[in-house]
């Protein structure tokens, strides 16, 4: 369709505009897109893309979904922003609705995921220090893990690369092998006070929790009187067929992490906990000038609600085993396809080549977005909105991706 633009704009002149004046941090794709509805987006130059990436979680909802658009608008007319010594409705409403979704006690709202790993670190830290004493405050994490690019946040990501430059990073941090009980076990020490995980390790290539690990480490953490953390950032919300991906485990945490598909393509992050965890917050603990603002919370309220109508948890659920099928198809099918790994709409194949990259480039050549993830993996991550058409045409488009790059 016809897509209209600022006279003289093309994807060169952004491009090159991006280059001259936007600092380097991201490796992009060449392709410059302006609008977005549903599963599909559009380039500059009018192309049509379907969308299996969706902001890497963020559209869960699809691009630009009626009621969340409708609500920003209305809200962005009425009252945006006012800081947080003042209250208003909507962001206990918005805090009201998550406890009612999660069973936990009390929520915190900032700006992003890394925002809201940040606030569970210093609750976790604070907590301890109230509750076991001043030098409890070490948090172990786990080989793999990404949560977030702050410095407490991405010295918790257990992955030594996005470490690299930033030294020396955040102490009180110790990291072991993911769904490794007895590694785990083993590194816990006097001045350890939480654990905190991912029920899928997203960003090295969803790699899921056991429920025997995940089982035993709530256990441990019970035992031992530690805080269990869950960063569910990627997994919640209905990613992963249920409302929250600890859910497929029978847990509960005592902290947990949302951002990403809650505003429904808005901006926010919320850090939710015990009600005995979460009192050890007072006036002046923590603070997020933009974090609950009446804008970004009437986004997730609206998204919320459409999640809940239009049964997007079940369709993930339904949806997300029609589309492991079709992948586990193709597995069969090629000898390159090692492995499919993931839960709901949270899915990747494990190649035995290293050119996921190149075949990225080849999907979104031919109309797909999906995401290369290191050397040898595509990852899956589709509005919780999609159908099985939208799968079908997906799996014909990676299916000609692998074939074309393994004859070259």
């Amino acid at each position: 369709m016809a897509v209209t633009t600022a006279p003289g704009i093309t994807s060169q002149v952004v491009m090159q505009m991006d280059v001259d004046y936007v600092m380097q941090t991201f490796a992009r794709q060449p392709v410059v897109f302006v609008r977005g509805e549903g599963m599909t987006v559009w380039d500059v130059d009018g192309r049509e893309y379907l969308d299996f990436l969706a902001g890497i979680a963020v559209n869960g909802l699809g691009h630009c979904p009626p009621s969340v658009v409708a609500a920003i608008r209305a809200q962005a007319g009425t009252l945006m922003h006012v800081c947080n010594l003042y209250y208003v409705p909507e962001q206990p409403a918005l805090a009201k609705r998550l406890v009612e979704l999660s069973g936990m006690g009390k929520a915190f709202f900032c700006n992003s995921g890394a925002e809201a790993n940040e606030t569970a670190i210093k609750l976790a830290r604070k907590w301890a220090k109230q509750n076991l004493g001043q030098n409890r405050f070490e948090i172990i994490t786990a080989e793999g893990s990404f949560h977030g690019r702050t410095l407490a946040a991405v010295t918790a990501t257990g992955q030594p690369k996005y470490h690299q430059g930033f030294e020396p990073m955040v102490p009180g941090f110790k990291y072991v092998p993911f769904n490794d009980l007895a590694a785990l076990a083993g590194m816990i020490g006097e001045h350890t006070c939480a654990i905190m995980l991912e029920p899928i390790q997203g960003e090295s290539g969803v790699r899921p929790a056991s429920r025997e690990y995940l089982q035993g480490v709530r256990k441990l953490c019970d035992d031992r009187s530690l805080l269990l953390i869950l960063d569910e950032i990627q997994t919640g919300l209905g990613r992963t067929g249920r409302w929250f991906g600890h859910e497929h485990y029978g847990i509960k945490p005592d902290i947990m992490t949302l951002a990403k598909t809650l505003g429904g393509g808005f901006p926010i992050g919320a850090c939710l906990a015990a009600d005995d965890v979460a009192e050890v917050f007072q006036p002046g603990s923590h603070a997020a000038t933009f974090g609950g603002n009446p804008l970004a919370c009437a986004a997730a309220l609206a998204a919320l609600q459409a999640i809940e109508d239009d049964r997007l948890v079940e369709n993930a659920a339904a949806v997300g085993d029609y589309f492991r099928a079709k992948l586990e198809h193709l597995k069969s099918q090629r000898d390159d396809v090692v492995e499919v790994r993931g839960i709901g709409l949270m899915l990747a194949i494990d190649l035995s080549r290293k050119d996921a990259a190149h075949i990225g480039v080849r999907c979104l050549e031919k109309g797909l977005i999906v995401n290369s993830v290191g050397d040898s993996i595509i990852r899956f991550l589709p509005p919780l909105i999609v159908r099985r058409e939208h799968v079908d045409t997906a799996i014909r488009i990676v299916s000609k991706a692998l074939a074309e790059s393994a004859a070259i």
